[in-house]
């Protein structure tokens, strides 16, 4: 499985973004770009998986150190 590089707070902003810009599509289904609301799947797909391959590229993690 995929090693988890996303933090607490990092998961909850992704979460809360992500189901944002979903209900925002629901909200506005007949704007002239209302589609790009859709990409709200990347944060909340990352934010719940607590993995991020972006950050797994660069090397990052926003975990706590595990002592």
């Amino acid at each position: 499985m995929l090693k988890e590089n996303v933090g607490t707070i990092d998961r909850v902003l992704r979460i809360v973004i992500g189901a944002g810009l979903i209900l925002g599509y629901f909200l506005n289904p007949d704007g002239a770009y209302s589609w790009l609301y859709w990409l709200g799947l990347i944060p909340l797909a990352t934010g719940l998986m607590k993995t991020c391959p972006l950050y797994s590229i660069l090397g990052m993690s926003t975990c706590p150190m595990k002592k």
